[in-house]
């Protein structure tokens, strides 16, 4: 190894030893945490799937303030701290070193070879002074648009990390709207005092008529249309909430041991990359953001999610693949992804998968995972329009307490109720089925076993289309406990129930199907079922 030539570089180097002895320690304590280059991690897989390569860093590195950034909390360092990056990925990589302190940036880009590297201490915080990301075009909620630019964004980067112990906050809280719901009383009071506007109903707060116009343009969830000049979307700038992290058609792309944080609007977004390891972080978004998803791995091709904490406004640990004709066009299946040892503390979902997979997304494990008080725990979401197919997920291992809404649903109907919703008891009215075609979302063999819920609105919820139910369901090993609610299967096939406990508040049946065939429920198998609701207890 190349010897450190100043005395920070022989800090770091000795640092960074003593960091992965003290990991290397951590691991033979706690034998479920896994390293990504652990051959026990792949071992147990369900399905083939090549090593999720790691990113090699040369033995180089600077620091920040050696290119005259400032650790004041004031000073603007978007200059000095990209100048690093470039020097270091134009010498062929290395480390770029954040010390101690409070670096105030505009946006930031990684390079080919660079890992950003916050030390201990290190706070890399995002301006509020939105005229400093310009705006872009990107791919937001799976839709070809203009946003911000992310504040740490890549593009067809090769061999790239953001590393270290340090926080990465976005300042979200300066573009982020809010519903007056989200807070309470007194919260509310203060957030209008501090300015911005509110909507026409008064009941949420934008932080400029910018934010609002922004918002009034969006039909489509939120993306703006019938904004075409250059002047237009700068009157918008407000709305256009980046996602913190951006990589877009990156290889080898590493996060660890960071704290990522207030993030404006999704917080990590790995898009269209290829070995993508997220190990030992922890996400923090405000649990009222808007779109504050913790992670959304879109249409990426192997990938590890271990090790890791996500507290999210929005989806905790989610995966999409572009939504509707977009995705369908990019055509790129989020696939070959392990989801293992994680926590979910707050969020819609724990784990997600859609509405935007209109792409697909297969082979998936999702193991060893606790999830607690996120209002659903196992999502799945989609709706008529998007098309793509998710197939070959395994889910196991999964704890979960205090989930008011269901702990497994498949939905279909995202956005919208399906016929007969309103009341699975009774027959529905006869509505148009369309044709399957490319527009048609299915989901179908996904194997979910041992899992324990402790508290739960509804136990699990399928609502499928009647064109395309879901199909070859199999769940093993379930408990869940405190539940408002029991199982509802509604138009699904080849479902199967083994060795499943679901003990209901008000007790009595906890199993109703309609719509179904040939559903096994531990040694009894319903070849159909039609319109009229049939309750089972099991």
């Amino acid at each position: 190894m190349k010897k450190p030539t100043t005395m920070k570089q022989w800090f770091l180097a000795a640092g960074i030893a003593l960091s992965s002895w003290g990991c290397a320690s951590q691991s033979e304590r706690t034998a479920e945490a896994q390293s990504p280059a652990s051959d026990e991690l792949y071992a147990s897989l369900p399905f083939k799937m090549d090593k999720v390569q790691q990113p090699v860093f040369p033995d180089y590195s600077r620091f920040v303030d050696e290119f005259g950034a400032k650790a004041d909390g004031v000073t603007l360092n978007t200059e000095a701290i990209n100048a690093a990056i470039r020097e270091v990925s134009e010498k062929g990589g290395g480390t770029v070193v954040v010390p101690a302190g409070i670096w105030l940036s505009g946006p930031i880009e990684i390079l080919s070879n660079v890992n950003l590297h916050l030390e201990r201490n290190a706070l890399l915080y995002f301006t509020a002074d939105h005229t400093q990301y310009p705006i872009v075009e990107t791919s937001f909620e799976g839709l070809e648009t203009r946003r911000c630019q992310a504040p740490i964004s890549a593009r067809n980067a090769e061999n790239i990390a953001v590393t270290g112990e340090g926080v990465i906050d976005g300042n979200g809280d300066t573009w982020r709207p809010v519903k007056q719901g989200k807070l309470t009383p007194s919260q509310w009071k203060k957030l209008v005092a501090s300015g911005g506007v509110l909507d026409a109903k008064g009941t949420t707060w934008y932080p400029s008529e910018g934010s609002l116009k922004g918002a009034m343009a969006c039909k489509n969830f939120n993306v703006p249309e019938g904004i075409d000049t250059e002047e237009e979307w700068n009157s918008i700038r407000d709305w256009l909430r980046p996602v913190l992290l951006n990589f877009v058609k990156c290889k080898k792309v590493l996060l660890e041991g960071v704290t990522f944080k207030n993030s404006p609007s999704w917080c990590l977004h790995p898009l269209s990359c290829e070995d993508v390891t997220i190990n030992r972080i922890s996400v923090s978004n405000p649990w009222y953001s808007q779109n504050g998803d913790a992670l959304d791995l879109e249409s990426c091709n192997r990938a590890l999610v271990i090790n890791s904490q996500f507290d999210a406004g929005d989806d905790g640990i989610c995966l999409k693949s572009g939504k509707d004709e977009d995705g369908r066009r990019r055509g790129e299946p989020c696939q070959n992804v392990v989801i293992k040892n994680n926590v979910v503390l707050h969020g819609h979902g724990g784990f997600v998968v859609g509405s935007e997979m209109s792409g697909g997304v297969k082979n998936v494990f999702v193991d060893n995972c606790t999830f607690l008080g996120t209002d659903v725990g196992l999502r799945f979401k989609s709706t008529r329009g998007r098309g793509g197919v998710v197939e070959n997920i395994h889910i196991s291992r999964i704890n979960m307490i205090n989930i008011p809404n269901e702990g497994l649903i498949f939905d279909l109907f995202y956005g919208g109720k399906g016929p007969g919703e309103e009341g699975y008891g009774t027959t529905p009215q006869e509505v148009s089925i369309p044709e399957v075609t490319e527009e048609t979302p299915a989901f179908k063999d996904i194997f979910i076993k041992d899992v324990t819920v402790n508290g739960v609105g509804r136990a699990i919820y399928f609502n499928g289309l009647p064109e395309m139910p879901v199909r070859n369901i199999s769940m093993e090993n379930i408990v869940m406990t405190n539940a408002g609610e029991g199982i509802v299967l509604n138009r699904a096939e080849g479902v199967s129930v083994k060795n499943v406990k679901i003990v209901t508040k008000e007790g009595g049946d906890n199993l109703m199907m309609r719509n179904v065939k040939n559903v096994t429920v531990n040694d009894n198998t319903y070849k159909e079922v039609g319109g009229e609701a049939k309750s089972v207890a099991f």
